[in-house]
């Protein structure tokens, strides 16, 4: 999906960079006809940030993984974040060390058994989106490898973004964390599981788009509710320019 999309950039090879950390994820810039560097754990983020930094006609793009990004590489990914340099961060999830051999990871959920925990992991998973979120990044996308078309459309967002991109991206581990991700593969399931967020668009989901997101008049927290002409006027709109992520469903 990555190599289909880059000639849409318009920019000759030799402008665009990827930089990656260790990691199964981490091979990435082998793959691409671009510069690249194959850089140090969960360094990536401050190494592209001083590249986009001192040269600003590249296209920088960091390629990271659960592990690298959020474990050891927690802090430079959120000071990137906030600092808001012009780069893009593409976080592949597959909630497992995978280069290791199948340690939990920081996105792990509780309960995980590995080889690492092989009684089930008592710590609580980091949400990707929540901590960029939190720490103020200007642009938050979620998508999921399998998905080529919602994938290619989030990658070409992220890219015309002037700052710091964060794009969590789901992706299956076949050897160490098979099916992680099923419920959101399978055509039925993925109706009620995912709720695809477009600008300008009421948030609906399920079979027909029966289910919808509201705010709760008495707590102001959102609530899914099934779709009813009462109702519909009430479903949310989603907006992906708000600048607060308490306004962007208004």
């Amino acid at each position: 999906a990555v190599q289909g999309f880059m000639p849409e950039l318009g920019l000759a090879k030799e402008n665009i960079v990827f930089v990656s950390g260790i990691g199964c994820s981490s091979r990435f810039p082998y793959y691409m006809n671009t510069y690249g560097m194959h850089s140090i754990h969960g360094r990536a983020p401050a190494i592209a940030t001083g590249l986009a930094s001192s040269r600003r006609d590249l296209s920088v793009w960091v390629v990271t993984g659960d592990g690298d990004a959020l474990s050891i590489g927690g802090n430079h990914l959120i000071h990137a974040l906030r600092r808001n340099v012009n780069l893009k961060i593409l976080l592949f999830n597959n909630r497992i060390y995978g280069l290791t051999k199948g340690q939990y990871s920081p996105t792990s959920e509780v309960g995980k058994i590995t080889k690492s925990t092989p009684m089930g992991s008592l710590d609580a998973p980091f949400n990707p989106v929540s901590l960029a979120i939190g720490a103020e990044a200007s642009f938050v996308a979620r998508t999921i490898d399998s998905d080529r078309q919602h994938l290619t459309g989030v990658l070409r967002q992220a890219a015309a973004h002037p700052g710091t991109a964060l794009v969590e991206i789901y992706q299956n581990c076949n050897i160490f964390n098979d099916g992680a991700f099923d419920a959101l593969k399978d055509k039925q399931q993925s109706q009620e599981a995912v709720i695809r967020l477009e600008h300008g668009q009421p948030i609906r989901f399920g079979a027909d788009g029966a289910r919808g997101v509201v705010r709760d008049q008495q707590t102001g927290d959102l609530k899914v509710v099934t779709v009813t002409t009462e109702n519909e006027s009430q479903i949310l709109v989603h907006d992906a320019h708000s600048a607060s992520p308490t306004t962007a469903f208004a």
